[in-house]
């Protein structure tokens, strides 16, 4: 049996890749890549088991391997893939970390993939996150000698971290490193932080495999998921090698493949910037983005660039398109600008040829799905008031509790505040206790989650009743998927789906309004997208669907590219404040939360800046100069 890795030939031609130091491979999708990578690795196992051959594996944890463990499992249960000649190393441990700890990588590893295939436990090597502080150089040593006497690791699985890091290899790490504790940069500690309720709870130290370990191995893939891996990702592979960026360190490898999702390739040259490669065959929607690329690389208005900037800059197949700069910048500007309205809903007993919504019905029912409930006024507060104002039926669609964000201290406070209005004849001296009682990880009673959940159902209904929402029209789904009491969730189930297709059907939307957010895979508004998704998918035969068209909106921490743009619904300074007040409803989210990100401003600042940001952005190429405008992308099913 032939071992047949990624093939080189699927990245492209040469012309295509010649900035890129690193060979790689885009997906459309982390799930389809995920198996493809799984398969590698099931087929080098028995490509070993022939030759009578232990398979030495460097596995990582973290979200992005998740999806190649789970097809190893079902590759071993349904396809009778054996682990038994496999030997595993882990690339790194949090220090110190005991292994019952559910945030330790013990714990993930056994929880993932070795608890449910038959490789033998004596086979399986981990960092020991619970080794004597003064043992802890020799475990290192010993780790080293150990990947040696295995005879070395036939296939290293790796992920990246922001920082550029592989494993807990952070920067400043040398090129000849070994297996040795580290101190874990900041960025790593704040994108763990979900994982562990608050960043404060983050070990500062780590035991990792160095980057001469990881090097050794005979193969490489790395992976790399979502929108915040693109800037590292193109560091890695078309930038210098550089301490700085760890993971680039990679390009000296003779047998590596990045395997990306198309969110994590997007900075690319051959992507962001094809036209800089080579001639393209040019798309409506390539046109634009070239064009808003290059206004912006000229700090140029769109209908001040020339027949020079154009061709200067890749383009010169463009203008012989279209005959002129001038004839391509008048149709890309009134492009531009045909996505601006004051009428999300459409605008009635108007001629709605170059708008982005049609007129009729003139009143529509529109959902708004909030994947936690803050959602809805963080991401498009200004968009949903408009709504309200100009008549539609609006609908809010919380899709989880959110309960898991709600912190403790905010917790205890009405708890407390229940004690005194209803006495011992509540829960409420029961909840007390149990957060009093609570250790570090340990999980949530369930009736301290209810009482996060009702803290949160409560801020939701504050903040629709201020934009004009009857509450009737605010509905809690309550997703099943979400609701395990810690940071891991469960996959998406058929009653997720269920709760989310009775909504749908028993309002019959002309509007729905989604969170478009898709930086990290196994993120909770990637899932709720995915049973929105889903939903669509089983519902798109009714006749009703028929006039339903779909809007997504981003979250507090990107917003769509001004090229991706379908729709940019403008706010006045009143409408402004107006959301920022929304925003401030939901009080439980405010000055310090558990899921904070790596900006420190609070949400409503962000959602603002953000806002400001997308207005400055469309003024700069020519158009109206607006306090602030909120962004939508039309999603076609």
């Amino acid at each position: 049996m032939k071992v047949d890795p990624i093939k080189y030939s699927e990245a492209g031609t040469f012309e295509d890749t010649r900035f890129e130091k690193i060979h790689n491979v885009v997906f459309n999708d982390s799930v389809e890549a995920s198996i493809i990578v799984a398969h590698e690795i099931s087929n080098l196992i028995k490509l070993k088991a022939l030759q009578n051959k232990n398979c030495v594996l460097g596995l990582a944890t973290g979200s992005s391997p998740i999806d190649v463990y789970e097809e190893l499992v079902r590759l071993h249960k349904e396809e009778g893939l054996s682990f038994k000649n496999v030997i595993t190393f882990n690339l790194d441990e949090y220090y110190p970390m005991s292994k019952e700890n559910t945030q330790s990588y013990w714990y993930f590893m056994h929880e993932h993939l070795f608890d449910h295939v038959d490789i033998l436990p004596e086979n399986i090597n981990i960092p020991d996150g619970t080794v004597d502080k003064d043992y802890v150089h020799q475990f290192c040593i010993d780790y080293e000698l150990k990947i040696k006497d295995a005879g070395g690791l036939d296939f290293q699985l790796l992920g990246i971290g922001r920082t550029g890091h592989i494993g807990f290899n952070e920067p400043g790490s040398h090129y000849n490193s070994g297996t040795r504790n580290i101190t874990l940069d900041h960025i790593t500690r704040v994108d763990a932080a979900p994982a562990f309720l608050g960043i404060e709870n983050v070990p500062r130290v780590a035991i990792t495999m160095g980057i001469s370990t990881i090097r050794r191995a005979r193969r490489i893939v790395l992976l790399a998921w979502g929108i915040n891996k693109a800037e590292v990702v193109k560091k890695a592979i078309e930038g210098e090698i550089t301490s700085e960026i760890p993971s680039s360190y990679l390009q000296t490898h003779n047998n590596i493949t990045f395997v990306l999702d198309e969110s994590a390739s997007q900075d690319l040259t051959r992507i962001k910037t094809p036209w800089l490669v080579k001639p393209c065959n040019w798309t409506e929607a390539s046109t634009i983005k070239a064009s808003v690329w290059l206004s912006e690389l000229k700090q140029k208005s769109i209908l001040k660039l020339t027949d020079s900037d154009y061709n200067n800059n890749g383009m010169s197949n463009l203008l012989i398109d279209h005959g002129s700069a001038y004839n391509l910048n008048i149709k890309i500007f009134n492009k531009l600008q045909h996505t601006i309205t004051g009428w999300p809903g459409g605008k009635p007993k108007a001629d709605d040829t170059n708008r982005p919504e049609r007129k009729k019905p003139a009143k529509k029912r529109v959902i708004i799905f909030s994947p936690h409930p803050d959602d809805d006024v963080i991401s498009m507060g200004g968009t949903f008031d408009r709504l309200v104002e100009q008549g539609h039926d609006v609908h809010i669609a919380y899709q989880t509790s959110g309960n898991i964000a709600v912190s403790d201290k905010e917790a205890m406070k009405f708890a407390e505040v229940a004690l005194l209005l209803n006495g011992d004849g509540s829960n409420a001296q029961k909840i007390i206790e149990d957060i009093n009682n609570k250790n570090k990880f340990d999980l949530d009673t369930i009736e301290v989650r209810n009482l996060k959940g009702l803290i949160r159902r409560k801020e939701s209904i504050a903040s629709t009743r201020y934009l004009g929402v009857p509450d009737e029209n605010v509905h809690f789904l309550d997703l099943p998927f979400y609701e395990t009491g810690k940071p891991k969730k469960n996959k998406l189930s058929e009653q997720d789906f269920k709760i989310m297709n009775d909504l749908i059907s028993s309002i019959k939307p002309h509007q729905i309004y989604a969170a478009g957010d898709l930086a990290d895979p196994h993120g909770t508004h990637k899932v709720c997208l995915d049973a929105l998704f889903g939903s669509l998918s089983e519902l798109k035969k009714e006749e009703y669907m028929n006039d339903c068209w779909v809007w997504l909106y981003r979250g507090a921490w990107h917003e769509w590219d001004t090229h991706e743009i379908d729709m940019a619904v403008p706010m006045s300074p009143d409408q402004v404040k107006k959301k920022r007040q929304a925003i401030f409803y939901h009080q439980s989210q405010k000055d310090g939360v558990l899921f904070q990100g790596d900006d420190s401003r609070e949400f409503w600042m962000r959602a603002e800046d953000r806002n400001k940001v997308t207005a400055k952005k469309y003024n700069d190429l020519g158009l109206a100069d607006y306090e602030a405008l909120e962004a939508f992308k039309r999603y076609y099913f």
